[in-house]
């Protein structure tokens, strides 16, 4: 969100990247989903009562998750998944997460261990026990430690705060060790969006001239790795972290929240139920409907429930 900086949004502008909901109708070449389906994806200006997505922007919600988690996963998961991704994540790594309490790192977290990777999360104090619990298996407290002066050298770093200098990066990697930094980056010394986005190139470009690698990526939207994401978290090794749950009148309360910069997780906003062409649905099935879409243009639209913030 904070990268909306960029540019001046207002009125008729709507908010958000991440959904969850019931399908309420489908575009006639559409034969993926059906109406009633449960979904969770992308989609931009998904604080809405009614949004149209793409088909190949969404999958199916697993059982086992609530519809507030399902609207937190949508481009985090992405961004997580296809970060460690670029690091060339396998078995037996030792990887380093920095900034794991956030939206991104606790899916970050969660998804390197699925890899059946060592996981060191580094947080401050009051989110090491978060860490903890959703299976970091070393965590390291930056208020109390700076983690760039140990000796521990890993083959992953993804970072997701991008608060360090290239060297200091460096020296954390093993030979052939690979920086991943996610959103945008910098090389701890570049200040302003347009500074971090140099940032970016200058640490790739020096890293050609030594043995550990720095990436860059743009996070895009994909039903494969919707599809991936929604397969672990139906064998229970990802659980989106929801730290609060906002209703559509509270949304500027989660946009102050969010600027301060200590959300841990991610914000979920709640949008009322309604009656959808599927019926109408008891108090414990509230939930939005979201229209599907297989080309540019919009073939029919539904009610959102859940997004994150």
């Amino acid at each position: 969100m904070k990268a909306i900086k960029f540019c001046e949004y207002g009125p008729p502008d709507v908010l958000k990247l991440e959904d969850a909901g019931v399908v309420e109708a489908t575009g006639k070449d559409v034969t993926e989903f059906k109406p009633g389906d449960q979904i969770f994806g992308v989609k931009w200006g998904a604080i809405a009562e009614y949004v149209c997505v793409r088909k190949d922007r969404v999958a199916l919600k697993p059982a086992n998750i609530t519809f507030e988690q399902a609207g937190a996963v949508g481009l985090a998961g992405l961004t997580a998944l296809q970060g460690l991704q670029t690091g060339k994540i396998h078995a037996g790594e030792k990887v380093l997460i920095n900034g794991a309490s956030g939206g991104v790192g606790t899916f970050a977290l969660q998804i390197a261990k699925a890899f059946d990777t060592e996981v060191t999360a580094v947080c401050s104090t009051r989110n090491v026990e978060i860490a903890r619990t959703l299976g970091a298996d070393h965590v390291i407290d930056y208020t109390k430690e700076d983690f760039t002066k140990r000796e521990e050298r890993y083959d992953l770093l993804f970072d997701n705060v991008n608060n360090h200098s290239f060297s200091e990066r460096r020296l954390l990697l093993k030979p052939g060790g690979i920086c991943v930094l996610a959103g945008i980056g910098s090389a701890g010394l570049h200040k302003g969006q347009l500074g971090r986005i140099a940032g970016n190139f200058t640490a790739a470009w020096r890293s050609r001239f030594v043995d550990q690698k720095f990436e860059s990526y743009v996070t895009t939207s994909n039903q494969a790795d919707l599809k991936f994401l929604s397969d672990l978290m139906a064998e229970g090794k990802v659980t989106p972290f929801v730290e609060k749950t906002y209703s559509l009148d509270q949304t500027a309360d989660a946009l102050r929240y969010f600027e301060e910069g200590h959300a841990r997780g991610k914000l979920v906003i709640k949008i009322s139920a309604v009656v959808t062409s599927t019926g109408e649905l008891t108090p414990d099935e509230y939930v939005p409907a979201t229209g599907l879409w297989e080309t540019e243009t919009m073939r029919s639209v539904g009610r959102p429930r859940e997004v994150n913030h």
